[in-house]
């Protein structure tokens, strides 16, 4: 088996992005209404993202966006080569951020276990994971 090309790494990451960027919406939601419920309305999109950097009820979600942001900078790094290295690094990521053995993450599974009963959550979930199955290094 050969290894894929840069073209190959690029383009299957590159469909990985926005299902990643479809669950972090959705468990983004779930975080907006857990904060709503408990302080009332969020008063439009600068007063939630004033939240999301700065409240410490929305911090269960920044390991998502941070390696969705590595993610991003990788992509847009037009003058590196990628490689299978890329993709299991992606693969490896996203395994230690829901691995229940991983301390350094327990936050966020407590967030996403809160959040995995919503449907919109479930769908996009599961999309990503198709994804990612299909990401093979």
């Amino acid at each position: 088996m050969t290894a894929p090309t840069d073209a190959d790494v690029r383009a299957k990451l590159t469909a990985l992005v926005p299902a990643l960027r479809h669950f972090h919406s959705a468990l983004l939601d779930v975080a907006k209404g857990e904060y709503e419920f408990m302080h009332g309305p969020v008063k439009g999109p600068f007063e939630l993202y004033s939240l999301v950097m700065n409240h410490p009820q929305f911090q269960w979600l920044r390991p998502l966006s941070g390696l969705m942001a590595t993610l991003d900078e990788v992509l847009d790094a037009k003058d590196t080569t990628l490689t299978e290295r890329n993709l299991t690094d992606v693969r490896q990521a996203l395994g230690l951020l829901f691995a229940e053995t991983d301390t350094r993450f327990a936050e966020f599974r407590g967030g996403y276990n809160r959040a995995r009963g919503d449907a919109r959550v479930r769908e996009t979930e599961a999309k990503w994971r198709e994804l990612l199955g299909g990401i093979q290094a």
